[in-house]
């Protein structure tokens, strides 16, 4: 198990060293702006959807390594999704990053790396606020708060 651990490390610090799709995207359809009261985080993100499609989505912000990891990893598995299909991957995320610790939870690749965060409840914020502010953003609200 600690192999794995490892390799989830090395993935969250992977896209915090080097996020992907990390820039304000002109003209998007959507945009929310997102915020972490518990530490600070902030961060923008801008969706192009397009026939019930997110051709593309972007961030940008000042956070932790963690939300910029989250939000990193979930523009990447954004792209190219239905609205719907984005929505659900939402959930599944939320259901992950929520379910407590000693229980199993579903394999979503790469954002598996994620599920460390339910042993540490104030590290979920800053997996979940890219989360929380692509839905707004999808609602076309301007803001998304943790709390």
């Amino acid at each position: 198990m600690s192999d794995l651990s490892d390799l989830y490390q090395e993935v969250i610090l992977d896209h915090n060293r080097r996020p992907r799709n990390f820039h304000a995207l002109a003209g998007a359809s959507h945009r929310a702006d997102g915020y972490n009261p518990l530490c600070g985080d902030r961060l923008t993100l801008y969706l192009n959807v397009a026939g019930g499609v997110i051709t593309d989505v972007a961030f940008e912000g000042a956070c932790c390594a963690i939300s910029k990891a989250s939000a990193s990893m979930m523009t990447d598995a954004l792209k190219g999704k239905t609205v719907s299909e984005g929505e659900a991957l939402f959930q599944r995320f939320h259901r992950m990053v929520t379910t407590p610790p000693d229980q199993p939870v579903e394999d979503m690749g790469k954002l598996s790396s994620l599920a460390g965060v339910r042993e540490f409840p104030v590290r979920v914020k800053c997996a979940s606020l890219a989360w929380h502010t692509f839905k707004a953003a999808l609602s076309q609200e301007q803001k998304a708060s943790t709390e």
